[in-house]
C-alpha cells in the first residue's frame, strides 16, 4: 500500500499544479479557490521571498531566478516539449514489455494506433507554421477575417512587426512573430497555437486523452485478471468482493499492492494514465467549448475584460453601415467571410456616450449602453459546425467559393448564430 500511496500522491500533486497554473488565470475560474491558490503560487509566495531575498542578499537570488524563470516562461526553448516526450517514451517503455504479451490481436491494432498518433501529432503541432505573418502574405491574412469592430478594430499596426494587424491576430511575445488568428502560445509544443496548426493542437489533444484513458483502463483490466487468478473472491470494486458480500478495505488496497509491486512499471504508469486523463479531457473540453463559443482563448481574456467594462457602464454600441467594406474600405473586397458584424462597440470614459456626430467613428446612429455580454453578437460565431470547419479545415470558410455561393445558406446560417458572447 505504501507504493500506491507514494505514486498516487506524486502523481496527484503533480497533475493538481498542472491544472492550478494553466487554468488559474482562466475568466470562469475568477473568485474561486482555484484563481486564489494561482495567486497565492505565482504572486503572493514570490513577492514574500523576494522581500526576504532584498534583506539577506540584497535582491542577488531574486534576480538570478528572475532571468531563469522568464527564460523558461518567455524565451522559446524545447525544455517541456522534451519532458512530454521524454513523459510519453519513458511511460510506454516501461508499461509495454508487461502488457503487450497479454494483449489480444484487437488490442494490439488499436494500442499500437494509440501509441503512434500523439506522436504524429505533436510533431505536426510543433513544427507547423501556426501562421506567422510576413509582409509576403500580408494580404490574404488581412482578408482572413473582417474586423469585428468589438475586439478588433481596422488600422492598429503592430509595434514590433511594423504590420496592420489583421482581425483575430495577436503579437507572440515569445515568438516574437505576429500570428493569425492566435490562440495562445503552448509550451508543451513549444509554438503558438494558430490558424494553421490549431486543428493539429486539438488532434493531440484528442489522441493523449484517448492514449491516456485507454491505457488506464486496459491496465486496470490487465492487473484486474491476474489478481481474479490469485485471489478469486476479489473484485474491481470492494463490496462486490466475497460473491457480493464485501471486502475490507485494507485487505483490497494489500491485494492491489500486490498486484502493483508484482508489475510496477505497469502498475505506476496506469496509474499515472488514470489520474492524467481527466486533466487530458478536461482542457479537450476547454477548446471544444471555445470552437462552440467561436472563439479563441486569447479572444475570451478580451470578452472578459469587456465584461467588467460593461459593468461600469463604460461600454456602448451602435449599428454598423449597411455596407461596411465598400465604405471604409477595411479589407479586400474579395473577402469571403459568410457574416459581417452588425454592431460597433466602443470603450469610454466616465460613462458618458460618444458623440453621435463623430464622423471618425465607425457606425451610424444613436450609441447604446451595453451592460451585458448577452446584449452583443460574436460575429466569428457561426455556430458550432461551421466553427469547428473554420478550425480543423484552416482557410476554407473564406477561400471557398462554392460554399460561398449557397448565399441563401449563408442567410440562414447567419440567422442561426448565437447573439450571445459566453465566457470560457
Amino acid at each position: 500500500m505504501g507504493v500506491i500511496a507514494t505514486i498516487a500522491l506524486v502523481v496527484l500533486a503533480i497533475s493538481f499544479m498542472v491544472f492550478v497554473t494553466f487554468f488559474g488565470r482562466l475568466p470562469a475560474l475568477r473568485g474561486t479557490p482555484i484563481a486564489w491558490l494561482h495567486k497565492l503560487i505565482w504572486v503572493h509566495l514570490p513577492k514574500t521571498l523576494r522581500g526576504i531575498d532584498s534583506r539577506l542578499t540584497g535582491g542577488r537570488i531574486s534576480v538570478s531566478c528572475a532571468r531563469f524563470g522568464n527564460y523558461m516562461l518567455y524565451d522559446r526553448h524545447p525544455t517541456v516539449l522534451i519532458f512530454f516526450l521524454l513523459l510519453l517514451t519513458i511511460g510506454e517503455s516501461l508499461y509495454l514489455p508487461t502488457a503487450w504479451p497479454q494483449l489480444t490481436p484487437v488490442h494490439k491494432f488499436f494500442g499500437t494506433i494509440s501509441v503512434i498518433c500523439p506522436y504524429i501529432f505533436l510533431y505536426l503541432s510543433a513544427f507547423t507554421d501556426p501562421g506567422y505573418i510576413t509582409p509576403q502574405n500580408h494580404l490574404s491574412e488581412m482578408s482572413r477575417y473582417p474586423y469585428d469592430f468589438s475586439l478588433f478594430h481596422p488600422g492598429t499596426s503592430c509595434t514590433t512587426c511594423h504590420l496592420l494587424k489583421p482581425a483575430r491576430s495577436k503579437h507572440c511575445s515569445v515568438c516574437k512573430r505576429c500570428i493569425a488568428k492566435n490562440d495562445h502560445h503552448c509550451i508543451f509544443i513549444n509554438n503558438c497555437v494558430g490558424a494553421n496548426n490549431h486543428h493539429y493542437f486539438i488532434l493531440l489533444l484528442l489522441s493523449t486523452a484517448i492514449l491516456t484513458s485507454y491505457g488506464g483502463v486496459l491496465g486496470v483490466h490487465l492487473m484486474s485478471s491476474k489478481m481474479k487468478s490469485y485471489f478469486p473472491d476479489w473484485a474491481l470494486l470492494p463490496w462486490n468482493a466475497n460473491r457480493g458480500r464485501g471486502m475490507e478495505l485494507t485487505e483490497w488496497l494489500v491485494i492491489w499492492s500486490w498486484a502493483m509491486q508484482n508489475g510496477v512499471g505497469m502498475g505506476a504508469v496506469t496509474l499515472l494514465a488514470g489520474m492524467t486523463s481527466p486533466l487530458v479531457w478536461g482542457l479537450l473540453g476547454y477548446h471544444i467549448w471555445l470552437i462552440y463559443c467561436g472563439t479563441t482563448t486569447n479572444e475570451s481574456m478580451k470578452w472578459s475584460d469587456w465584461q467588467y467594462e460593461m459593468r461600469d457602464g463604460f461600454a456602448f454600441k451602435r449599428k454598423m453601415v449597411p455596407d461596411r467594406q465598400r465604405d471604409l474600405g477595411v479589407e479586400p473586397g474579395w473577402t469571403r467571410w459568410p457574416a459581417e458584424t452588425e454592431q460597433v462597440l466602443m470603450r469610454t470614459e466616465g460613462g458618458r456616450a460618444p458623440d453621435e456626430n463623430d464622423t471618425s467613428l465607425p457606425g451610424v446612429g444613436r450609441w447604446e449602453a451595453v451592460w451585458a455580454l448577452k446584449d452583443v453578437e460574436n460575429l466569428y460565431d457561426l455556430g458550432f459546425w461551421d466553427n469547428l470547419v473554420d478550425v480543423m479545415v484552416p482557410g476554407y470558410m473564406f477561400r471557398d467559393p462554392k460554399r460561398r455561393a449557397t448565399t441563401a445558406g449563408w442567410k440562414g446560417r447567419k440567422k442561426r448564430r448565437t447573439k450571445k458572447v459566453y465566457i470560457a
